[in-house]
């Protein structure tokens, strides 16, 4: 898998942070992250797609695509 990089604020973190451990959500920051990102790329697409701007192939969305999982 990849590794990115990525400048966050110090608030946005602190807030990621509330949701990530023991008593959090997730794991650790990067399932946060990837999680978010899903989540916002499914937004954008369900978006798209009210407006007929989804290419052919992208019909579907990305937990469709993975099995409707959060890996």
């Amino acid at each position: 898998m990849p590794k990115i990089s990525v400048e966050i604020p110090a608030e946005l973190l602190a807030d990621l942070d509330e949701h990530v451990g023991d008593d959090g959500k997730f794991v650790n920051r990067s399932d946060a992250v990837r999680a978010s990102i899903r989540k916002n790329l499914d937004l954008l697409d369900e978006i798209d797609a009210r407006h007929d701007r989804l290419d052919g192939d992208r019909t579907s969305t990305a937990a469709e695509t993975s099995g409707g999982t959060d890996e």
